[in-house]
């Protein structure tokens, strides 16, 4: 067992300077503490705090998988404050209004933000028409559960919890528990017993 970790250490650090070779976005700033391969892509900006951690060793994809941080256009912006964790195979992709994530915000496994329909979502104009984009803002120390996806135009208000599967079409108000296809509220965070919650 302790050889099979000795060797992970190179291999791991190999597949994350791989795919730093193989990313084309040139403004980049921050050194976040990149435990599994983390892709930048896109001719806009990404903006990474202090103290943010991209993957997690313990989690499913870690040997697998890759983030995706991509700002398609110039104008494009993916912002991740202080103290943000991302874990294994997160998908941020911005087409020019913009993605912003919170001081200390936990992201599981999986989850996708996207600021775009990417596509007109008329069928004559699909292939060359205006796609629908708004931006997305999650606020601070909100925990955002595995296979979450937060689509264009959301807000997550502080403190929030997502749980897994989710997917988020409106915005969400702050110190909630929210959940479902689409997402809803369920429940206030105040009033949830629950230990694991961090809420008394």
């Amino acid at each position: 067992m302790r050889g099979s970790a000795y060797l992970s250490t190179p291999l791991r650090r190999t597949r994350v300077w791989k795919y730093r070779a193989l990313s084309t976005c040139r403004r980049v700033s921050g050194t976040p503490h990149a435990m599994q391969p983390v892709l930048y892509l896109g001719e806009g900006t990404i903006v990474i705090g202090r103290r943010v951690d991209l993957g997690w060793p313990t989690s499913a994809q870690f040997y697998c998988g890759y983030i995706h941080l991509e700002a398609a256009t110039p104008d494009s912006r993916i912002e991740l404050c202080d103290g943000v964790q991302l874990n294994n195979d997160a998908f941020l992709k911005s087409e020019g209004p913009g993605i912003s994530i919170g001081a200390h915000a936990l992201l599981g496994s999986g989850v996708a933000i996207l600021d775009s329909d990417f596509h007109d979502l008329r069928p004559d104009r699909r292939r060359g028409g205006r796609p629908a984009m708004a931006p997305v803002r999650i606020g601070e120390n909100v925990f955002v559960g595995d296979g979450v996806r937060i689509l264009k135009g959301v807000s997550v208000g502080a403190h929030s919890v997502i749980g897994a599967g989710s997917v988020l079409t409106r915005s969400i108000p702050e110190g909630v528990v929210a959940a479902g296809n689409p997402a809803r509220v369920i429940r206030e965070l105040c009033d949830a017993q629950d230990p694991a919650l961090g809420v008394r």
